[in-house]
């Protein structure tokens, strides 16, 4: 099997999305982030969507890929090899309820890997009046994939600078897991992949019971962060990245660790991680950058 880097650069369909209060307020009760901003509407301004909801709004083109992606030759059978691998994130202003957004999206990148190839698929999103809401750069492990011609479109992905070496963290918290969070997630997220939901499809692919979702783990993190970095101001959170490196199982205890932390005049660099209950990664390379005022 093997996918041609020709196809890095391609266009998928627009979106349209009309945003709704619901679907904010849901998706920050979907990893019980209880920020006013996300739902006291009675403040000045009402209220905003969570940073991560940008996974929501791009989950609509995901689950729908192939009615997106139009080109000739795409071999889209490749695609039941993907696992979530990579995410960033740049947060140009908040998602606000009401907000109609137009997402446009293309393959940024399609790279050789030792696991496959990884596919980098960028999301624009724009509000009525054509200014950017979020960009969003959603990479899959395709497993067991050769990527044929090279690869193509590392140059247009955004470069997170090496992280400096540290002792000890900046601060740790664990984070409970319940057994139904992986549910919560699915139904107020829309967010939806069986492996997350279904013991038997889980352990049908070979996982040993359901995982919560990457998405939600790196959500919960960026609760974390806004609320020991930002002083509960998610409009403070500019950007955000990871690899997900390995799984959550639901009944346990995560803990979300920001080793590294570098301070200048105007924002607040951290480098962070989710160890799981075997004190493995569960998201790696975590980086997160931090306005000190809006």
């Amino acid at each position: 099997m093997e996918l041609d880097s020709r196809f890095a650069g391609t266009a998928l369909k627009d979106f349209f999305m009309d945003v709704e209060w619901r679907d904010t307020m849901n998706y920050a009760a979907s990893v019980a982030d209880d920020n006013p901003a996300y739902f006291d509407d009675t403040r000045p301004g009402g209220v905003i969507a969570p940073p991560m909801f940008c996974e929501a709004a791009a989950w609509r083109i995901s689950e729908r890929i192939r009615e997106h992606i139009d080109v000739p030759g795409f071999p889209f059978h490749l695609l039941m090899t993907q696992v979530h691998y990579s995410e960033r994130a740049d947060f140009h202003r908040p998602v606000v309820p009401e907000d109609k957004l137009k997402i446009s999206g293309r393959i940024a990148a399609i790279l050789p890997h030792r696991a496959g190839t990884h596919v980098v698929i960028r999301y624009d999103a724009m509000d009525k009046k054509g200014e950017p809401v979020f960009t969003l750069h959603s990479g899959a492990m395709l497993r067991g994939v050769k990527c044929a011609g090279g690869g193509a479109g590392q140059d247009a992905l955004p470069v997170v600078p090496p992280a400096p070496q540290s002792e000890s963290p900046a601060w740790a918290v664990p984070v409970e897991i319940t057994r139904l969070a992986p549910h919560i997630y699915d139904g107020c997220a829309r967010i939806f992949f069986p492996i997350h939901t279904s013991e038997r499809f889980a352990r049908g692919v070979g996982l040993p019971g359901t995982i919560l979702q990457g998405t939600a783990t790196l959500a919960i993190a960026a609760r974390e962060i806004v609320n020991r970095e930002a002083g509960g101001d998610p409009r403070l959170l500019k950007s955000l990245a990871c690899r997900f490196s390995g799984m959550v199982l639901p009944g346990t205890t995560i803990c979300v660790r920001a080793f590294s932390r570098e301070e200048s005049a105007g924002e607040i660099i951290l480098r962070f991680e989710v160890l799981n209950a075997a004190g493995d990664k569960a998201v790696s390379h975590g980086f997160a950058r931090v306005a000190k005022n809006c």
